[in-house]
């Protein structure tokens, strides 16, 4: 099975706006998730600059904007990508 790409954006609008707290992802992760994942911090998504995505933090899995991210925002996207 091919792994799910996680990026998290770690850019000043996301970081300041709760984007620090993903940094914590991999660790609120069971070992089966974290086997099934790739997790790339990325400088800037560029997400926050569109005017049709201005709530940061972002982050994408699988290529997917997940705006407000939270880890269990993303936690659940993961599983849903992984039961598809």
């Amino acid at each position: 099975m091919k792994k799910i790409d996680v990026e998290i954006c770690f850019g000043t609008t996301c970081f300041v706006l709760g984007g620090s707290h993903l940094q914590e992802l991999e660790n609120s992760l069971d070992n089966d998730l974290k086997e099934k994942i790739n997790i790339i911090p990325q400088n800037c998504l560029g997400l926050c600059k569109n005017e049709n995505y201005s709530q940061a933090p972002y982050v994408k899995v699988n290529g997917q904007i997940i705006d407000r991210a939270t880890i269990e925002k993303v936690i659940n996207k993961i599983k849903c990508e992984i039961n598809e």
